[in-house]
């Protein structure tokens, strides 16, 4: 199967990384962006890993969830041979909030 970004998850991956380049060296966004990658291959092999959002459940469409590190968790659902990952969420931050934006 193949992974996809959305352009809003791909920004906020972006993000991430540059805060944790600026912050902790390359080093350290290598190993974060290393991660990244291993998901996706995880994923595209194993799409039903990811245990059904909770927050996201009353939607038509099933998204699910993986924690990538103690800080980010990535949001994400199939779509025929494709898995749409819809959002990287900070888990330190307002959860319904941060649902809510992946809906609209």
């Amino acid at each position: 199967m193949k992974v996809i970004w959305s352009k809003q998850a791909a920004e906020r991956l972006h993000e991430v990384a540059s805060y944790i380049r600026q912050e902790y060296g390359r080093a350290a966004k290598q190993r974060f962006l290393d991660q990244v990658y291993q998901l996706d291959k995880l994923l595209s092999t194993e799409p039903a890993i990811g245990k059904v959002e909770p927050l996201l459940a009353h939607e038509d469409v099933v998204y699910r969830s993986i924690v990538m590190t103690h800080l980010n968790k990535i949001v994400y659902w199939v779509n025929g041979d494709t898995i749409e990952i819809v959002a990287l969420w900070d888990t330190r931050k307002e959860p319904r909030r941060q649902a809510d934006d992946v809906l609209h």
